[in-house]
């Protein structure tokens, strides 16, 4: 049984750095694409960013670039969103996903596992 859990959510100032964490377990961790979508209230999920299986690439969402940095360890089975200069349009729920993905990362219709999220709130 897949299993994602998100950890290092909170509560920060505007241009404050945070980093989220995602602990995989339940099938081979480096066999699978990860990414992090977010939830704000009243809106859809969307697509933060992605990376692929081996770590060679990555992809963002444009509102995120230059700003956020995904990465993964797979020694760990971990993915992380490092999250600098937050802003207060930035406060979501954050989840992490997997799955075998090769392309249309923003789909959240080609993830197959999510996790239970993490609050991230950006103060002004």
């Amino acid at each position: 049984q897949v299993q994602l859990v998100e950890s290092g959510g909170g509560l920060v100032q505007t241009g404050a750095s945070l980093r989220l964490s995602c602990a995989a377990s339940g099938r081979t961790f480096s066999h699978y694409a990860m990414g992090w979508f977010r939830q704000a209230p009243g809106k859809e999920r969307e697509f933060v960013a992605a990376i692929n299986w081996t770590g060679g690439s990555t992809h963002y969402a444009g509102s995120v670039k230059g700003r956020f940095t995904i990465s993964r360890d797979n020694a760990k089975s971990t993915a992380y969103l490092q999250m600098n200069s937050l802003k207060p349009e930035d406060t979501a729920v954050y989840y992490c996903a997997q799955g075998v993905v090769y392309s249309d990362y923003e789909w959240a219709g080609h993830w197959d596992s999510w996790g239970q999220g993490t609050q991230v709130t950006v103060s002004s």
